[in-house]
């Protein structure tokens, strides 16, 4: 099973707060900043994620066609996903998807516990 948290965001200090929030409780994390970035850190890991943190709304490859290709795998398809975002009509998109979605900006007791209750264990 996974031992790290995918953080997949195209705004780099997000990411990096988000990745530095996750190691201060104890958490790996890797970063991604687009779709196709966190794309590659699955295909090359040596074990999948036990969560990934999705923004939507990025260049290159959205968090949308990411999440088309991650349940294309079947070793990818069961890692469970938290949808990241500061836009409300994204929230409407996640329930679509069928997804947890928090708003941004994350305040660091509720994303721990979000990442405690969806993460797979390790």
């Amino acid at each position: 099973m996974g031992t790290f948290v995918l953080v997949v965001d195209d705004d780099r200090d997000i990411r990096d707060s988000l990745i530095e929030t996750l190691e201060d409780h104890g958490y790996a994390a890797i970063g991604a900043g687009n779709g196709v970035e966190a794309l590659e850190v699955l295909r090359t890991a040596e074990a999948p994620p036990c969560l990934i943190l999705l923004d939507l709304m990025m260049p290159v490859m959205d968090g949308r066609e990411f999440r088309e290709q991650q349940l294309k795998h079947a070793a990818w398809a069961e890692i469970p996903v938290i949808v990241v975002s500061a836009y409300g009509d994204v929230e409407e998109q996640a329930g679509a998807l069928h997804l947890a979605f928090m708003r941004k900006p994350l305040a660091t007791r509720p994303l721990i516990a979000a990442v405690e209750h969806h993460a797979r264990p390790t």
